[in-house]
């Protein structure tokens, strides 16, 4: 397993500078640095290659994360809506292409956060999402890409909530370089039991984002972290496994992910560092037993 965190774990902007977090990440002892590719999309060539050869320097893998955006909803009955999530989808895989990013993850399969004040049609939904899928996993298949489809909770978005409902999609999208995204945040409230969802999923799982049932770093909370330890290793899972927490509010990610106070105690980034290397350290211990 390869052991990483996002970067707005530090940031209230989900567009930002990169660069400087493959350093930091390197020198906290993660493997994986995992960006948004809301802001890699808008970076110049330039910018994109000195990021991966900034990663290459300190051996770094690098990962991406979007929830696309309503007006790039590619499972919107309006085709218009629908192709033009294609388009903006397949210009992130070419920025990801320049950039050596070889995975991206999230609400890549409609939009974020769901509009509950329409009706749902998650049928429709579903089978316009799959074409959508297949003809990304088909573009994305020249750069060597993996898409990875995130089981998210009922409250942000309704057509993959639990593994069940992802590896039956997987199997429907049927391309080899379209995988499942497994959260703790969202299994904690949708699986019945996380490890036997970790296990449902077996061979489909190509990314798990870890984080507290309040999205603190793993360890100062409740989560049961040794049982998911103890399911990854009987599928032999050797992916990335990348923390995600969100713990101070303010910006447009704490108004987006709904942090309305600080989770963090009111820490500076030395002690937000010191909190999340000893995270990875408590992680590593009950996943690598």
């Amino acid at each position: 397993m390869k052991f990483g965190t996002y970067f707005a774990y530090w940031e209230q902007s989900w567009d930002t500078e990169y660069l400087k977090y493959v350093k930091k990440v390197a020198d906290l002892g993660f493997d994986v640095l995992e960006v948004g590719a809301a802001g890699i999309v808008n970076m110049s060539d330039d910018d994109l290659y000195a990021l991966k050869a900034e990663a290459e320097k300190y051996n770094i893998t690098l990962t991406a994360g979007i929830g696309l955006p309503k007006e790039y909803d590619v499972s919107s009955q309006d085709e218009n809506v629908r192709q033009n999530g294609i388009a903006f989808m397949k210009k992130i895989l070419d920025a990801l292409h320049k950039a050596g990013i070889k995975a991206i993850g999230g609400t890549i399969y409609s939009y974020w956060p769901v509009d509950y004040s329409k009706p749902i049609d998650k049928p429709a939904a579903r089978e316009q999402s799959i074409k959508s899928m297949q003809e990304l996993a088909d573009y994305a298949a020249q750069y060597d890409i993996t898409l990875l489809v995130e089981t998210l909770n009922r409250f942000e978005q309704f057509l993959l909530n639990d593994a069940k409902e992802a590896v039956e999609y997987v199997k429907a999208v049927n391309k080899n370089n379209v995988k499942v995204m497994l959260d703790s945040f969202h299994m904690n409230i949708e699986e019945d039991y996380i490890g036997d969802a970790i296990r449902y999923t077996g061979d489909y799982l190509g990314h798990f984002h870890i984080g507290e049932c309040n999205r603190k770093v793993p360890g100062k909370g409740h989560m049961p972290w040794a049982e998911m330890g103890q399911a990854l290793r009987d599928i032999n899972y050797d992916g990335c496994v990348v923390m995600e927490p969100f713990v101070r509010p303010g910006g447009i990610v704490g108004s987006d992910i709904k942090v309305w106070r600080d989770l963090s105690d009111n820490a500076d980034e030395a002690k937000l560092d010191a909190d999340i290397k000893e995270a990875l350290e408590f992680v590593k211990k009950e996943f690598l037993r």
